[in-house]
């Protein structure tokens, strides 16, 4: 990659841009976007992604308590990832607020299948997942981004920014591949065998409806 800055001018400039970026970020509550730092510093988009990664290399050698990431569309410093367990305390000490295991996993079906419907998110799961959509709407996770062109106009959800942002991730392309989660045929098989439900009618339960919880 090419210097961008050059002589004793230039050197003083970055110097001042890396200040007020710094600045700028920590006073921030929310990722701010490159073309808005390079806005406030008067200068190119692109230098203003390699002086954030400079800054972001810098933070990890000095082995700071805090890192710069680019996430949700812009840059931000967040606690260290190393000392989730220490700020967790801190923050959620006495709080109640953690979301549920339906609440994980209605969320983990929507950022992978969004756009997609309650009626959709519900088949997958297994139960009506509505108040569990309203609660992820409540905390900013999800939001309605449009509506399916069929019969009766299904409201269609999405993640939003502030889900990237607790994630660290810039984009929903980021989210690990499903791929990763899958078990090898050794462990599927093994499942099988367990879950088999016998040909014996006397071992066949009464099925219920199913509860969200």
């Amino acid at each position: 990659m090419s210097e961008p800055f050059r002589g004793p001018e230039d050197e003083w400039r970055v110097r001042e841009a890396r200040r007020a970026i710094e600045a700028v970020l920590t006073a921030a509550t929310e990722p701010v976007e490159p073309r808005f730092l390079a806005e406030l510093v008067e200068l190119p988009v692109e230098q203003v992604e390699a002086l954030c990664a400079e800054l972001g290399d810098e933070y990890e050698r000095d082995g700071r308590g805090f890192v710069l990431r680019r996430v949700a569309g812009g840059y931000r410093l967040q606690t260290h990832p190393d000392l989730a367990a220490y700020v967790e305390q801190f923050v959620l000490e006495g709080q109640h607020v953690r979301l549920s295991g339906p609440a994980l996993e209605t969320l983990a079906i929507v950022a992978y299948k969004q756009p997609i419907s309650r009626a959709q998110v519900s088949a997958i799961r297994g139960v009506d997942v509505e108040t569990t959509l309203q609660t992820l709407m409540q905390r900013g996770y999800l939001t309605e981004v449009s509506r399916d062109p069929g019969p009766g106009l299904a409201v269609l959800y999405g993640t939003t920014a502030l889900f990237l942002e607790r994630l660290g991730l810039d984009s929903v392309a980021d989210l690990l591949p499903l791929g990763d989660f899958v078990p090898d045929a050794g462990i599927v098989e093994a499942l099988e065998r367990g879950l088999r439900v016998s040909d014996d009618p006397t071992n066949v339960e009464e099925s219920t409806d199913p509860v969200d919880g």
